[in-house]
């Protein structure tokens, strides 16, 4: 039984040339990429099948540029003008045979595809295309495949030198990527150190800590020294808030402990004063020992506002004692409340300082003598009753203000001043003009006018 040469095996058996029909059936389905011949080094991948279907039937047309089947079915093919025989075809016609091994070619081209494919596609993988590309050139002159071996090879050698260029890329990317995370790491390990030394919020530092860690996981492609340096300064940042908000909340728990004694002694001395009728200085006494409960700080939250009610319940029962009394005063103040409005209806119309400034003043005075005389009035009413007088002093204060104003000698010569540097400018805006220079005249007609407006500023300050 004779086999074809060609450094595979066919997958059917041959009949010999005697009982062979004048035309064999073709062989069955073409291998998507031929086994390495024995002794041949090659780490040739399998074609997928979906890339193997894809390739077009073999142009035997084009093969016969670059091989031939003679008649006792030797192949061969030319390379670099020399040919050389490839394997033996005797499964069928010499066109037969080309256009099989032209396919070889196809798959052999095919599989170079891939890898230029795959190193477009991931650049990463630039050493491993380099070796097999490499491979496929070294075992070019043992392929039993009929096609452009040159031009093969020249993709191939082009294909070694983009894989370089691609290695140097992926390895600056790579790098990239590391230094990157490198600094992500390093911002968040900061971030933690800022928070364990300086924070003092508690729950939201906590909280941020946390979500640093999540954030760290997710982060890769650092070496591991680096990676576990920065990993020490963020677990050290860590355990140092950590034990900061122990000490902190500890010593809140003793300063608790001593704002608790603190406001037990202080409504002590709050329920000791609660009777008293001094009213002014127990009032003053009560406001002291608030400005000490403020400062003492909260007590064990399940005591604090226990603690509050008692010292509200002593304020209470003072103020409510001493408010008392003041509502009873307050309705005995009612009558000077009226004795002083009689006392504004009498002498209001009779102190204008238009009419005289010195009789004005007398009025006043004896306004002033007898509001005294009367008395306190109802402690809702003390701002009201202010007003009422100090709108009748405001107006002689007023008057007296804007007659030493006129007889101010410095803000009359100011005034003074300023007109008559108002008149010189406008003097000498008539005198240019009368020499034709319009654009001089109108220079100073507008210093003019701004002397002007100082000068009517001034006089008005006067007269008000």
């Amino acid at each position: 039984m004779t086999q074809p040469t060609d450094g595979q095996k066919p997958t059917t058996p041959v009949p010999s040339p005697g009982s062979m029909p004048t035309r064999a059936p073709k062989p069955g389905p073409r291998p998507g990429a031929r086994p390495a011949q024995p002794g041949a080094a090659s780490t040739l991948s399998p074609v997928p099948a979906a890339a193997a279907a894809s390739v077009a039937p073999a142009d035997t047309s084009e093969a016969k540029k670059f091989g031939r089947v003679d008649e006792d079915g030797t192949v061969y093919v030319t390379r670099g003008g020399t040919e050389r025989a490839v394997g033996s075809w005797q499964a069928g016609t010499p066109e037969e045979g080309l256009e099989h091994f032209a396919q070889r070619f196809g798959d052999l081209s095919t599989e170079v595809g891939l890898l230029e494919n795959r190193l477009a596609a991931r650049p990463e993988d630039a050493n491993s295309v380099r070796t097999q590309a490499q491979q496929l050139i070294d075992s070019l002159d043992e392929q039993a495949v009929v096609g452009d071996l040159d031009a093969l090879e020249a993709r191939l050698k082009e294909l070694l030198n983009n894989a370089d260029a691609a290695g140097e890329k992926a390895k600056e990317a790579k790098e990239a990527r590391r230094a990157e995370a490198i600094q992500r790491k390093e911002a968040l390990a900061a971030e933690a150190e800022d928070l364990a030394e300086n924070s003092t919020e508690w729950k939201a530092a906590g909280d941020r800590i946390r979500a640093i860690l999540d954030e760290w996981k997710t982060i890769r492609g650092i070496d591991r020294k680096t990676d576990d340096a920065l990993w020490k300064r963020y677990s050290k940042a860590r355990d140092s808030f950590n034990r900061r908000r122990g000490a902190h909340f500890a010593e809140l728990d003793r300063g608790r402990a001593a704002a608790k004694a603190a406001k037990e002694d202080i409504i002590e001395r709050a329920e000791k004063i609660k009777d008293s009728t001094d009213w002014n200085d127990t009032a003053r006494a009560f406001r002291d020992l608030m400005s000490e409960w403020k400062a003492a700080g909260r007590a064990p939250r399940d005591v604090d506002d226990k603690l509050w009610e008692r010292f509200r319940a002593a304020q209470e029962h003072f103020f409510a004692a001493r408010n008392a009394v003041n509502d009873e005063r307050d309705r005995e103040f009612e009558a000077n409340a009226k004795a002083k409005d009689d006392l504004i209806a009498e002498y209001s119309p009779l102190i204008d300082p238009e009419k005289g400034l010195g009789a004005a003043k007398s009025k006043l005075r004896e306004l002033q003598e007898k509001w005294e005389e009367i008395g306190y009035v109802p402690r809702g009413k003390i701002r009201e009753y202010e007003d009422k007088i100090g709108e009748i002093e405001q107006r002689v204060s007023d008057a007296e203000e804007k007659q030493w104003r006129k007889s101010n000698p410095v803000q009359q010569d100011k005034a003074n001043q300023f007109q008559v540097k108002a008149d010189d400018f406008r003097a000498k805006a008539e005198a240019a003009e009368a020499k034709g220079d319009a654009a001089k005249a109108a220079e100073l007609r507008a210093q003019a006018e701004q002397w002007q407006e100082f000068a009517d500023v001034a006089a008005k300050a006067l007269d008000d």
